[in-house]
């Protein structure tokens, strides 16, 4: 199933059980980082730049429906589309 892709007036919502905040996300991703290592050894991601990416499974974390998301306007969003109505 084609998990439908967030963009900035949008989010995730599932459609069992209206979870608007906490799903399980599988995704490949190809990236490049920039690696800034101390004298110790140790290291840290100073800079990343994703290449590619592909989200492969959305679950819900409230009903553990799987690949059970749509697209809903995000509050305020730019593009006029209007949010659902909150109970």
């Amino acid at each position: 199933m084609t998990v439908p892709a967030l963009t900035a007036e949008t989010r995730w919502r599932c459609t069992l059980c209206g979870n608007l905040t906490r799903f399980d996300v599988t995704r490949t991703a190809r990236v490049t980082e920039f690696l800034h290592f101390d004298l110790a050894g140790e290291s840290k991601i100073e800079e990343t730049q994703v290449l590619s990416e592909t989200v492969e499974s959305v679950r819900c974390r409230w009903c553990n429906a799987v690949d059970q998301v749509e697209l809903v306007a995000r509050p305020g969003a730019a593009d006029g589309v209007e949010a659902p109505e909150q109970a």
